[in-house]
């Protein structure tokens, strides 16, 4: 294990302690990593910090400062306790939290003399630092003007108040040490800790981004606001529907019909990255899939064919919930214009007369067949074993001629 990576562990470890004091199970990713801040913040630093130095003071000549700061560290624990015990009303109880923080850093700097005075405020700006991250943002900026207002009047006061501390000058830097110690640990920790959790939080997003978006296309939806629509000359689109899929759904509890679906196009999935082909969605029972688009591929044909005899001998062979399936998968070849429509709930789409000629080819297909048109079959014809089932009337499209494939060519 590195030097780097164990303070970072322990303190992952000691922050999910911390997070289960006023967690709820409604709230969201961010509002969690804010309040384990908040309450990490004031159990683990705050109230350890005021402790061992209010002890220092009242031992070395300051008890009146040493008691002042065991009051407020009885306040970090009394704000933890009734946070854990009303966890909705985070903000008031973030309020109280900087109040106390701003106030205590307050007395510690105006109290101590000259010497501290400084070490003081910075313990101040430590609280606006804090409601940086456990805050809102839009929020924060109160708490920093609060810490130039407190700077301020400490400044204008500093000709009434005493040059230095009642401290022997050794516990006086002691205390000095401590306090730089506290104030930089803290913001350290703090900053390293939420800055890990921001970025898994970035890793979760991208993961759940990929697995709805092409890779190239959500890239651009990240970093540039224009409209998605490429076209694309040579493409294959494959769309694969479960024969008598109504009735059956019918004899189904909705449970059992999603777990159906999910086993087998969880399956087919996987085919989608053993071939390196895009899924495009799925509607009810069906199944889209393409090749040569977001990524042209002079094979789009042949990977789509591979992949619609993989689905083919995959359903024949298995049972799905006690049930045996069969698919009509039909194919086309063509130009298609890909891309993405709307703001809210988007997929990558296909248009096109190619998509809607695929379309037709599995609608009016047979249960385990593969039906391609004569443009499929032109690019596929030497390596796939295929044939004629004649010509049929497509809707929209009038008579044409279709192939089925057969198998691959030994």
């Amino acid at each position: 294990m590195s030097i780097a990576t164990a303070p970072q562990k322990f303190l992952s470890k000691v922050l999910s302690l911390a997070a289960r004091i006023g967690a709820d199970p409604s709230d969201g990713d961010e509002l969690r990593l804010r309040k384990t801040v908040f309450v990490g913040l004031m159990v683990f630093g705050a109230l350890p910090s005021e402790i061992s130095i209010g002890a220092v003071l009242f031992a070395f000549g300051e008890p009146v400062v040493g008691a002042m700061l065991f009051v407020f560290a009885l306040n970090w624990l009394l704000i933890t306790i009734f946070f854990g015990l009303m966890p909705r009303h985070y903000r008031f109880f973030l309020w109280c939290a900087f109040s106390n923080g701003l106030l205590n850093s307050f007395v510690f700097s105006a109290l101590l003399g000259t010497s501290l005075s400084v070490v003081g405020m910075l313990w101040t700006f430590l609280t606006a630092l804090w409601a940086l991250v456990a805050d809102d943002p839009k929020y924060a900026w109160r708490w920093f003007a609060a810490y130039i207002v407190l700077l301020g009047i400490r400044v204008a006061l500093q000709p009434y108040l005493r040059p230095s501390s009642l401290l022997p000058p050794t516990i006086d830097m002691i205390v000095a040490v401590m306090s730089m110690i506290g104030v930089t640990a803290i913001t350290f920790f703090t900053l390293s800790y939420f800055a890990d959790q921001k970025n898994l939080f970035q890793e979760k997003a991208d993961h759940l981004l990929l697995n709805i978006l092409p890779k190239e296309i959500a890239a651009i939806l990240k970093n540039e606001d224009r409209l998605i629509a490429d076209q694309f000359d040579g493409a294959s689109i494959l769309f694969a529907d479960v024969v008598n899929f109504t009735p059956m759904s019918a004899q189904m509890s909705p449970t059992e019909l999603v777990e159906l679906l999910n086993e087998v196009f969880s399956h087919f999935d996987s085919l989608v990255e053993k071939y390196g082909l895009e899924k495009i969605k799925t509607i009810g029972d069906c199944y889209m899939a393409a090749a040569g688009v977001p990524r042209p591929r002079s094979d789009h044909a042949h990977t789509l064919a591979r992949m619609a005899l993989d689905i083919r001998d995959y359903v024949d062979q298995h049972e799905f919930r006690g049930k045996h399936l069969a698919f009509r998968i039909g194919i086309n070849s063509g130009a298609v214009v890909a891309g993405v429509i709307g703001r809210k709930k988007f997929i990558y789409d296909l248009w096109g007369d190619a998509v809607n000629t695929a379309s037709r080819m599995e609608s009016q297909g047979a249960g385990g067949i593969i039906q391609i048109t004569e443009a499929t079959y032109d690019l596929v014809k030497n390596d796939f074993v295929c044939e004629s089932r004649g010509v049929i009337d497509v809707k929209g499209k009038g008579a044409m001629k279709v192939w089925q494939v057969l198998d691959r060519v030994k």
